[in-house]
């Protein structure tokens, strides 16, 4: 299901395509929490959504929950998963340009919308802790970016 649908330009010449979501579904009672049963059942859904896609590296914060989430789609495209500071969004946005790959970037609630907007330069509604369903797919094409904000199918109690 499109929700929403952005258009900017930049000044990169090659195709990719990243692919943005917020870490699966956590435990609430840790400081640096395990994904619950349907976080993992949502983690492995994404690896499902993105078998059949390209995908050259996978980015996750240090986090269990955002390793969690990453892991089965890194499993599946034989790639490890590359970590990044979540407070170093800039310097991620200059990697991944300068990169030009197809990449699956796994956050959280707050550092996904900003990286969609460091990336696109528009401006994204934040996410509320209760949502993990937003599936965010960035094309670089030459100078222009699009970004579609895809709503993963699983719903979970």
């Amino acid at each position: 299901m499109l929700t929403t649908s952005l258009t900017t330009t930049t000044s990169l010449a090659e195709d990719f395509t990243l692919y943005l979501v917020r870490h699966a579904e956590k435990q609430s009672d840790r400081k640096d929490p395990s994904l619950t049963r349907c976080g993992m059942l949502r983690a492995n859904q994404l690896a499902e959504m993105l078998k059949h896609i390209e995908i050259n590296a996978v980015y996750s914060t240090h986090y269990k929950r955002t390793m969690a989430t990453a892991r089965p789609t890194a499993n599946a495209k034989n790639v490890s998963v590359i970590q990044y500071a979540p407070n170093g969004l800039e310097q991620l946005v200059r990697t991944l340009k300068a990169k030009q790959q197809n990449a699956l970037v796994v956050g959280h609630s707050n550092t996904t919308p900003q990286l969609v907007a460091l990336l696109t330069g528009n401006n994204i509604v934040p996410m509320t802790e209760k949502e993990y369903q937003h599936f965010f797919q960035i094309q670089i094409s030459g100078k222009k970016v699009t970004a579609v904000d895809i709503t993963q199918p699983l719903r979970c109690n």
